[in-house]
């Protein structure tokens, strides 16, 4: 057999030290009534509460976050201070924003479908309440909620 020599081009580009899904522009020229000066700025936390919400929407999730963070979760929950972007991680540039979440589905939930769900739940709730172009919505499933006894007889004595 002749040797075969592959010759492959490789484009390169220089990404800033600090790289990020979203636009990082220095100033923007304002939107709407060109007559009104201003900005407006929306706050990282913002978003990542609007992502939560929605997900947790979404039919087939069961919580948000990671063992950890569920524990601490619910500790929050039992004194009625709920944080509803655990399990969320958000980057919120000038025009863009981008989200992580941890999921956990519950059984037997397809979880392809709940993923999609919560991707397309987010996106269009960050949209529509911010007006920020979402580029990017991962969707990590951390793990599957199986109902047990215990978790009925707690839901019974809450009803």
């Amino acid at each position: 057999m002749a040797d075969e020599k592959t010759t492959t081009s490789t484009a390169t580009t220089t990404t800033p030290k600090t790289a990020t899904r979203v636009d990082r522009a220095a100033s923007a020229a304002p939107a709407g009534d060109p007559k009104v000066a201003g900005r407006i700025t929306i706050a990282d936390g913002v978003v990542a509460k609007v992502a939560g919400i929605a997900a947790r929407e979404v039919s087939g999730v069961y919580a948000l976050g990671g063992g950890g963070a569920r524990a601490l979760g619910a500790i929050r929950d039992a004194v009625n201070a709920t944080d509803l972007t655990q399990g969320v991680k958000v980057e919120v540039g000038e025009t863009q924003a981008a989200a992580d979440l941890k999921v956990v589905v519950e059984y037997p939930a397809p979880i392809g479908r709940v993923a999609d769900e919560v991707r397309a739940s987010v996106a269009g709730a960050i949209e529509r309440l911010t007006g920020l172009d979402v580029v990017e919505v991962n969707v990590e499933i951390h793990d599957v909620h199986i109902a047990d006894d215990e978790d009925e007889q707690t839901e019974s004595r809450i009803a």
